[in-house]
Parts: structure tokens; C-alpha cells; sequence
């Protein structure tokens, strides 16, 4: 069945993979980016079941024209796709602060600008599916990624809370938790580097700063593999909460919740036996 699908970041990368898949397996797309040209460029500007938008999902202005535009046009929302994204790179101290703010604001309170502004929309027809694009960085921690961490375990913890509210209504959520693919991700337009200068950090930050940037156009997942793989989670009677994506990222996924389990296990004698004597 034919879904209007509202895709974030479609301009380059990932999210321009998920737009050309689902418009090949016949869906309506609503594909989105600071700059539509962009979006034309990449999936050709003839394709009538495709409505390319600006937005800057920063603005939540921006958020609720769009979906209004999209309805406009397809009258419904069936699927919102979070994926635009940016890469903070850097040591924590060597990440000024409004790095780090503008880091959470892109990554974190962009998703939710969009899906606040997608919600009464699904809400009303009791149907829809929420999918943000989170990482492996957001549930296993990484050198030089503490800002893009700290926004994808934002991600996490609110897509894993946000699927308690909306239930309730038939609306489904999704966390997508890709691994190394070769998307536009560690380009210029995507990553950001370290505004300060610290000389303890000096030389490691020079070392690392160089191995991701000979990470680009080398990684090995396939963005289209992963595409398709999208539309079909999508189209499951009951989608996953996670999506764990990539041949890097189900074995490093499982490993973290092994460890999880066996630090949790450690815990135990000192971590119970500590509530109130009249706690039931």
C-alpha cells in the first residue's frame, strides 16, 4: 500500500537514499532539506509523486509549514523519518559551548520540532509511525563523539519514552541505529571540528581528527542497503522500537548489552538493600 512518507535531510546522504527508495516502491515522499534545489538535483525534479521542501528543522516555524505544505498536497502524513542530522567532532574541552549547544539543538530538539509539528496530524487519523535515525554512537560511547553521543542518547531516551504516549493512538515508533555507512555524514557540510585549542589534547585531537576524515567515502555500509532495509521495517505489521543496522552494529550492539547485564550484575551488592524498612 502506497504511504506518504516525510523524510528529513533528504538532500544528500542517507536521506537521499530513503527518498529514491520509497518513491521506486511507488510511495509518496515529502523530501526535505535547507535548500529543495538540492533535493530536485538528487532524485530529478519530474517525479510526480515527490514534494520537495525547505526546512530547517530547527525552527519549529519551519517544522510546522512543511507539514502543512504536505498536506496540502498528499492530505496525510503516514511516516515521519528523522534523519537530518550533523557531526560534532572533538574532545569535550576542546568543544566550546555553543558547539555543543548547537550540536544537541540540531540533533536532538530538531527531531522533536518536526515530530511536534507531525503528531496532531497522525493523532487525528489514530495512525502513523515515527522513525529517527539515532547511531551506534548513540547507544555505545566513542573518543572524540561526546557532543554527537550526548544528542543521540538524547535521541534514545526520548524516542524509547515517546512510544508510552502515543500507543494510545496507533502510532508506532522507531529507533534506527545504523553503524558506519557511507553517507555524507564526515563531509565539510556535516561535521564541525573542535573550535578551541588545548595544548594537552593538541597532538591526539591532530591524530584522530585526521583518522576520521580518511574515514569518508571508505565506510562500509551500503546507504542504499540500508534504505531498503528501512522500507521494509516500515512496512511491518509491528515495527521494532530499534532498528540495529550495519554488519559493525548488531555485534558492537550486542556486546553493550552484554555488558550492560554484567555491570548490573556487579552491582548488586552494594547497588540493593538500600531502600526504606517499611518500603514495601
Amino acid at each position: 500500500m502506497s504511504k506518504v512518507i516525510f523524510v528529513t535531510g533528504a538532500g544528500r546522504g542517507l536521506g537521499t537514499h530513503i527518498a529514491r527508495a520509497a518513491l521506486d516502491a511507488g510511495h509518496q515522499v515529502v523530501a526535505t532539506a535547507r535548500d529543495p534545489r538540492k533535493v530536485l538535483d538528487a532524485l530529478g525534479s519530474e517525479r510526480g509523486k515527490l514534494l520537495a521542501l525547505a526546512l530547517d528543522i530547527t525552527s519549529p516555524d519551519a517544522a510546522r509549514a512543511a507539514v502543512q505544505a504536505a498536506m496540502d498536497t498528499f492530505g496525510r502524513i503516514d511516516v515521519l523519518i528523522n534523519n537530518a542530522a550533523t557531526f560534532q567532532a572533538g574532545y569535550f574541552e576542546e568543544i566550546s559551548d555553543a558547539q555543543m549547544r548547537a550540536q544537541i539543538e540540531t540533533n536532538l530538539f530538531g527531531p522533536m520540532n518536526v515530530t511536534r509539528a507531525v503528531l496532531p496530524v497522525m493523532r487525528s487519523r489514530r495512525a502513523g509511525h515515527v522513525v529517527t535515525i539515532s547511531s551506534l554512537a548513540g547507544v555505545i560511547g566513542q573518543e572524540f563523539c561526546v557532543a554527537y553521543a550526548a544528542s543521540k542518547f538524547g535521541v534514545e531516551g526520548w524516542m524509547e519514552s515517546l512510544r508510552f504516549d502515543l500507543e494510545p493512538y496507533g502510532i508506532e515508533t522507531t529507533i534506527v541505529e545504523p553503524g558506519f555507512f557511507r553517507t555524507e555524514l564526515l563531509v565539510d557540510a556535516s561535521t564541525s571540528w573542535a573550535e578551541d585549542s588545548i595544548e594537552d589534547y593538541a597532538q591526539r585531537t591532530a591524530e584522530t581528527k585526521k583518522m576520521w576524515q580518511s574515514m569518508n567515502g571508505r565506510q562500509a555500509g551500503d546507504p542504499a542497503g540500508l534504505a531498503g532495509a528501512l522500507l521494509k521495517v516500515i512496512d511491518l505489521e509491528t515495527p521494532p522500537l530499534r532498528f540495529v543496522a550495519g554488519d559493525d552494529a548488531v555485534p558492537a550492539v550486542e556486546a553493550k548489552g552484554k555488558e550492560i547485564i554484567d555491570q548490573a550484575a556487579a552491582s548488586r551488592t552494594l547497588g540493593t538493600g538500600l531502600s526504606h524498612a517499611d518500603a514495601a
